[in-house]
Parts: C-alpha cells; structure tokens; sequence
C-alpha cells in the first residue's frame, strides 16, 4: 500500500513553468505527452459514495490501473491511499472492467510532463479547464519547493480534476460531459 500526499496550484503558461523548474534544478522525468483518463464506478455508485476512485489512465500506447483511497485528514494536502499496476492493453482493460459491470462515470484528458526537484515529482498538466501543476512527495517536501517556486498555500488546491471541471462547468454554466479536448 502506498499513500499519496499531493497538491495541485493553478499556473499560467506552461513553458515559462517549466523554465523556472529548469532553473531551480529540477530533473526531467517524462516528455511532453497526452494522456486519456476514465474513471469508474459501479452501477450503485458505490466507490463515488466512499469517496474512492477507479482510474484507467492510458499514455503512450501504456495503460494504467489505479484505484485511490477516500482522501484523508490531510489539512491543505490531498492525502490517499494509492494502489497502482500496469496492465497490457488499455482498450481490453476497458472492455474487462464492462463485463464485470463496472461502468465509465468521467472521462478527463490532458497533457502531462514530469520533473522530479528535491524529492517532489512535479507534473506539469495542460487540461481543457487551464493549466495546473501538480506537487507529490512529502508534507515537507512539497511546502518547501511551493515555497521556492512562489507558491502560497492558500493557492493549494486538494479538488480532484473532477471536482475542478464541475466547478468550471458551473461557473460557465454549461452542462457537465468529458473534460476532454
């Protein structure tokens, strides 16, 4: 079992971001890419009613099972559980998690770069709704490179990129569907 401690902080213009990583050190991890996400849940909802998630994450012809813990008392940190494996083939993947009644409930798209900085994997995410970044480590680890990259705390964001897109929806006044491009 691995626990996952993370925030997110809304950014401007991706590339001038990462030129700031670059100039405080930061390490490349992952080149510039596109991922597709699905989240699930079955059809009496129970995993949204625990607060767990079921993600499908496919990237660069990989695909990625991950299921996340609700989130825990973690004051501005997005702290939870995280169970991750590889699997094969991301479109079979899906077609097994069918069969078994386990439905789609979001799909949300983006691109992602990584870095690693001081003991923080850092992404760097281009979504449909703005860009963010998201910092995973330690509480320690994260506060003292949000505090070298600028960051505040009342900038942390704990919200999902589901919740983010209903509240973008909601702010827009459009119907909720995909966070896709």
């Amino acid at each position: 079992m691995s626990i996952e401690t993370e925030i997110k902080v809304e950014i401007g213009e991706p590339e001038a971001f990462c030129r700031t990583l670059d100039a405080l050190g930061a390490t490349p991890v992952s080149a510039r890419h596109f991922e597709d996400n699905r989240l699930f849940d079955f059809p009496d909802g129970r995993l949204v009613a625990q607060r767990c998630t079921l993600r499908v994450r496919i990237a660069g012809g990989r695909a990625t099972l991950t299921f996340k813990g609700a989130p825990r008392a973690g004051g501005v940190f997005r702290v939870r559980e995280e169970l991750e494996t590889g699997l094969g083939d991301g479109a079979t993947a899906l077609e097994i998690l069918g069969r078994l009644g386990i439905r789609p409930v979001f799909r949300y798209q983006k691109y992602r770069r990584e870095f690693a900085l001081d003991g923080v994997l850092v992404a760097v995410d281009e979504t449909p709704i703005g860009n963010y970044t998201e910092l995973e480590g330690s509480k320690e680890a994260i506060r003292a490179l949000a505090h070298a990259l600028s960051f505040s705390e009342d900038r942390f964001i704990r919200a999902s990129y589901h919740a983010l897109y209903l509240e973008f929806c909601r702010r827009e006044g459009t119907a909720p569907g995909g966070m896709v491009f």
